[in-house]
């Protein structure tokens, strides 16, 4: 298969559904997590304190994925109807069959539930079996201990860190902690996710 070029699209599962992200997601998500110290530490720039701050920052991602470089989903969750997080396809690259998933995130009271492994899920089939790349990576600050341990739940291998990568909101710098899922050790994680997801 040729890879492909991804496109915003629905994906649905048992517990969520992926849709692209849009403004009128704002009001959900500033209720799952916009406030939360917690949920923003690991992210890119300090935790919006007002619903006009993270409609900042989803203006700004919005305005990257006009421009090519995502392509962002609101994690709805089906229960609720409500959107809960945030995740992304990045650093996109058909030609060598390659995509990274990150600038994800859920609200705390979604943390170690079905949402995120199911959301990873959906994303991975979407990027194997349907866009066909041979490699999907996964980053995180080397200090965010919870997210290192929730890539390798899902199967990925980490493959090395990235000294003095990025820095964080505070000034300091982060290293960076690299995983990747292969195409052909996609059929195994799909197995483990799909029975963790059941």
């Amino acid at each position: 298969m040729v890879a492909k070029t991804p496109f915003p699209v629905t994906l649905t599962g048992r517990h969520i559904r992926l849709e692209p992200l849009a403004e009128k997601h704002l009001d959900d998500l500033f209720l799952a997590g916009g406030q939360d110290e917690d949920v923003w530490r690991w992210q890119a720039g300090p935790a919006p304190q007002t619903r006009d701050e993270l409609g900042l920052k989803l203006r700004e991602l919005l305005d990257d994925a006009a421009a090519g470089k995502y392509v962002p989903f609101a994690v709805v969750h089906l229960a609720s109807g409500r959107a809960v997080g945030w995740t992304s396809f990045m650093d996109i690259d058909v030609s060598d069959e390659r995509l990274e998933i990150g600038y994800t995130w859920h609200g705390r009271a979604y943390w170690r539930t079905a949402v995120n492994t199911e959301a990873k899920l959906l994303l991975l089939t979407h990027a194997f079996e349907e866009l066909g790349m041979g490699r999907v990576q996964l980053k995180t600050d080397h200090m965010n201990l919870r997210s290192q341990a929730a890539i390798t739940r899902l199967g990925a291998q980490r493959e090395g860190v990235l000294r003095r990568h990025r820095r964080r909101p505070d000034g300091s710098w982060r290293d960076s902690v690299y995983f990747s899922i292969l195409a052909d050790e996609w059929p195994g994680v799909r197995e483990r996710l799909g029975c963790r997801v059941a």
